[in-house]
């Protein structure tokens, strides 16, 4: 009897110091929830202020640097400025901005009014983009947001500055007076895989089912070849190990920092269900 006792003292001792070394002894792994969407407080901002918000925007919520970047998958942006003028003049042009800052706009909500040669959308002839509208979708991209990402995009390519500061965008009418805007929340978490693979344009480097890019490998059947944890650190961290037959730095390091973590797990169950 007394053995038996010491064995379920022992035991219940032994279950208790691991379950609180589990609880207390190892760091416990919290991601960060994604920063919330700052205050525009338009009235009372310099436009050196507004041309930040732009490029915190352009790097942030915006994802734009996902593509334009030296990893070659769209066009860089540094000389927007310079070719904007010379792409209005463009045969294949077919929006409607006269100057600019109207085709940066445009080429924001509607990407494939021009599609720079190279880097359309398989199969369309460069006349359709794979860039989504920024003021749909996912991103949403506001009015103000989208004026501030031209302000830098201007700024950026010494174009001169012509957008304005909309004064307006940062009241709304509540109950006949003006009150400033609430914070805005994040965004909600996207659980369909095909809306995250267009958010991210992960296709225009990837074939998925026979669509897509031949830039990166082909995920047809990644599920089959690879297992979860391979998936996961290709996202989190593409370097870790190359396929066989491409490049390092092929593609962009940021997921980990755009993607929410239920997010990433949709896409992981996605991708190793592909057979």
């Amino acid at each position: 009897m007394r053995q038996f006792l010491s064995v379920i003292v022992f035991s219940l001792l032994t279950i208790g110091f691991f379950a609180g070394y589990s609880n207390f002894g190892i760091p416990q792994i919290e991601p960060a929830p994604p920063p919330k969407e700052e205050k525009l407080d338009l009235g009372s901002m310099t436009m050196d202020q507004f041309i930040a918000v732009g490029e915190k925007l352009f790097s942030g919520k915006g994802t734009c640097t996902l593509c334009h970047n030296n990893l070659g998958r769209a066009p860089l942006l540094d000389t927007i400025g310079e070719v904007a003028q010379q792409r209005l003049k463009d045969p294949r042009y077919k929006g409607e901005a006269t100057n600019i800052e109207e085709y940066l706009i445009e080429s924001l909500v509607k990407p494939s009014a021009f599609v720079v040669a190279g880097f359309g959308k398989k199969g369309t002839n460069d006349a359709e983009s794979p860039m989504p509208d920024v003021s749909g979708g996912s991103i949403r991209l506001d009015e103000a947001e989208i004026t501030a990402v031209v302000a830098y995009l201007q700024d950026s390519s010494g174009a001169e500055v012509t957008v304005e500061i909309p004064k307006d965008l940062g009241k709304k009418k509540e109950g006949g007076e003006e009150a400033d805007v609430a914070e805005a929340e994040p965004r909600e978490a996207i659980s369909d895989p095909e809306k995250l693979i267009a958010m991210f344009t992960c296709d225009a480097c990837h074939m998925i089912n026979g669509v897509g890019g031949e830039i990166g490998p082909d995920l047809s059947k990644i599920g089959a070849l690879r297992n979860r944890d391979y998936l996961r650190r290709s996202i989190l961290d593409p370097n870790a190990d190359i396929a066989e037959g491409f490049e390092p730095d092929q593609m962009p390091e940021g997921m980990g920092e755009q993607l929410y973590v239920s997010e990433l797990e949709v896409l992981v169950s996605f991708l190793a269900g592909l057979k």
